[in-house]
């Protein structure tokens, strides 16, 4: 079982690291998962997680208190409002639909956590 916790793990932080190149795909959510598995299967790695000087103190809001800082909400609220612009002019309505849909949904559960 810790080989799989490993191996999923690895592949949460490869996500991650895609997310931190790429505006739309979120970072933070993937190292959370990362953390867990790695929490069962490699401890050294959960902590480079949690002490890394950008993403730890996010992940430790996030365990500690279910909390995301303003400025974090705001961001993941633009970029959810860039990807509806981005599905509009590329691929036009009602592709666009579905964009605002994760819009509404995933943008009221970020901003309504606590900060």
């Amino acid at each position: 079982m810790r080989r799989l916790y490993l191996a999923a793990g690895l592949l949460f932080v490869a996500f991650a690291a895609i997310g931190a190149a790429l505006p739309i795909i979120p970072t933070v959510p993937f190292l959370l998962v990362a953390a867990f598995c790695f929490a069962r299967s490699n401890p050294a790695w959960e902590r480079r997680i949690l002490e890394h000087p950008t993403f730890g103190p996010q992940v430790k809001e996030w365990r500690e208190r279910r909390a995301i800082p303003r400025r974090v909400k705001v961001i993941s609220i633009l970029s959810l409002v860039a990807g509806v612009v981005f599905t509009w002019a590329t691929l036009g309505f009602p592709y666009a639909w579905i964009s605002v849909a994760a819009l509404v949904l995933v943008g009221a559960w970020i901003w309504t956590r606590a900060e």
